[in-house]
């Protein structure tokens, strides 16, 4: 069997859109985006981003990675970080702090395995302020809320 490699070769369409939640509960997708503003208030962007990257690979959701990709990079993110989010503990450029961040978005959001173990949760709070810990808590629970908005609609990424 033969294989080639040809740039000419078409992509496949993205699944069809399902429903249009601003279309259709227009109050709710307003009370989504200032939820999602309130959540990362007082968090770096920066690990916001990692976050919101990580859950949406988690989850799969192709519009929220590619979203938050584009933010992440934008805000100075390193692109061999991203790629390396979901082989995170493998790596030696995440620092202690963001370990933490990724390791109770990953309790978060596969609540049902495990739920938030103690040594996640403690290891979170030993590098954040509580303040800053709630944001981060707000930031993963909205980020996992906007997947399941985005992979049950069929949200797919522009082009490119």
């Amino acid at each position: 069997m033969t294989t080639t490699n040809d740039s000419t070769e078409a992509t496949v369409s993205a699944p069809a859109q399902r429903i249009s939640l601003p279309d259709l509960a227009p109050d709710y997708y307003k009370a989504m985006i200032a939820l999602e503003r309130a959540a990362r208030q007082g968090l770096d962007p920066v690990l916001a981003e990692l976050v919101k990257v990580h859950a949406s690979m988690i989850n799969g959701c192709a519009f929220c990675i590619d979203m938050h990709s584009t933010d992440a990079l934008k805000n100075g993110e390193q692109q061999h970080r991203l790629l390396s989010l979901p082989a995170w503990r493998e790596t030696s450029w995440f620092t202690a702090r963001e370990r933490a961040a990724l390791a109770l978005t990953e309790s978060v959001t596969l609540l049902t395995q495990g739920h938030v173990p103690d040594a996640v949760y403690a290891e979170a709070a030993a590098h954040f302020e509580q303040a800053e810990l709630a944001q981060l808590i707000a930031v993963i629970t909205t980020i996992n809320a906007w997947n399941r908005i985005g992979v049950t609609s069929r949200l797919s990424p522009a082009a490119k």
